[in-house]
């Protein structure tokens, strides 16, 4: 009867122990009825990577620069005698060709016509004059001897009378010579095949001796000045000189030859300074089907350099402390090599590596010597890189 009592009187406390026995044989029951989980085979520790096979070769270096085109002769035309401008020739405008020889323009000729008539007629009277000086100091020395055994005297031959004939007759050469000269100035003539960059005269217009009449640009040769940096000159042959360049502007190029080196370091940029040569750069001779290379262009310039016999090219993010990361049957091998030149991203090796070495392209967190390596598949890898764009998409 007091059990009832007993069971009444403990209900809080005994309802909730119930509660905990009863969920803790359910769950053993649900425990004992579950499928155990698959082993997993033990995990492959060797670290995937891809590879690269490398194969030293010959290899042609370069050295990059830039410069604008400038014709090697630029000729500012002067007027040498003064005068009205009376002609013009079409193409002495700016832009214009013109050839070696071409009449660009005419000063007015009639008052140096007349300086070269009146040179002349002054030649002719001083041509006169010495002859009549030279018959007279004969006939003086016929008479002098006649009668007198002694040497004639200069006064008594006209020598003195002669000496300033002969100096007239030479006074009467140079003064036709300079009227000729003077005349001939009065035609402006192309000194060579020329592009005209300017014309400052006109038809009418009065020039003064000294006057600048238009200006002129050689269009047979021109030359681009290269800045080099002085850590580039070691991978040139001869310091550049003779060396072929390959020119580019856009989509266009053009080869030159270093011709000479200015022999000096810029004080301000540090940089030596190349210069090469062009040869008809407005394709006015060969008249090849190809493009010409303007004055005042900005061309990009590769100069050709330094032959190496067995080289190869790396990234040049993969070279630590001068190693490289070689694959070697499954293991890291962190191999010293000789990098000879680092430029625009990549590394030349010249020395330390094999052909057939495996390099390792894949970027390695803790890269230790002797680490195992497997190299991934090429299937694996292109599977994910297809799962990688359809993602993307």
């Amino acid at each position: 009867m007091q059990t009832p009592g007993f069971f009444r009187r403990n209900i809080r406390w005994l309802a909730p122990v119930l509660i905990i026995v009863l969920s803790a044989a359910l769950l053993g029951v649900l425990a004992s009825l579950r499928t155990p989980p698959p082993e997993r085979p033990p995990q492959n520790a060797a670290e995937l990577v891809e590879v690269q096979a490398l194969t030293p070769s010959s290899m042609q270096l370069t050295v990059r620069s830039q410069g604008l085109v400038t014709a090697k002769y630029t000729t500012e035309l002067v007027a040498q005698v003064s005068g009205e401008i009376v002609s013009l020739a079409p193409a002495f405008e700016r832009g214009g060709i013109v050839k070696k020889g071409d009449v660009l323009a005419t000063i007015d000729p009639t008052n140096y016509e007349v300086a070269l008539e009146n040179a002349k007629a002054s030649l002719a009277s001083a041509e006169a004059g010495l002859e009549q000086e030279q018959a007279q100091s004969e006939v003086a020395r016929v008479e002098w001897e006649d009668i007198n055994d002694r040497p004639a005297p200069a006064l008594g031959l006209r020598k003195p009378q002669l000496a300033q004939a002969e100096a007239q007759l030479t006074a009467a050469r140079a003064a036709l010579k300079q009227a000729s000269k003077d005349l001939a100035r009065t035609q402006i003539i192309a000194p060579y095949d020329a592009l005209v960059s300017e014309r400052s005269i006109s038809l009418g217009s009065f020039v003064n001796v000294g006057s600048t009449m238009g200006q002129l640009m050689d269009v047979s040769l021109a030359q681009v000045r290269l800045p080099i940096a002085e850590s580039e000159f070691r991978y040139l042959h001869q310091e550049g000189v003779g060396s072929v360049v390959n020119l580019r502007s856009g989509d266009q190029t053009w080869q030159a030859k270093i011709v000479r080196g200015e022999g000096v370091v810029d004080s301000e940029t540090r940089m030596r300074y190349l210069v090469a040569e062009i040869a008809d750069p407005y394709q006015l001779e060969t008249q090849r089907d190809a493009s010409t290379l303007a004055f005042g262009t900005y061309v990009v310039a590769d100069i050709v350099g330094r032959q190496l016999q067995q080289a190869v090219t790396v990234p040049r993010s993969l070279v630590r402390d001068g190693q490289v990361p070689l694959y070697d049957e499954g293991l890291l091998e962190l191999r010293e090599v000789n990098v000879i030149r680092e430029a625009q991203g990549q590394a030349v090796i010249d020395s330390g590596i094999n052909p057939g070495d495996k390099l390792i392209t894949t970027a390695l967190d803790y890269p230790v010597p002797g680490m195992a390596l497997e190299i991934r598949s090429t299937t694996a890898s292109a599977s994910n890189e297809s799962q990688a764009e359809a993602e993307a998409e």
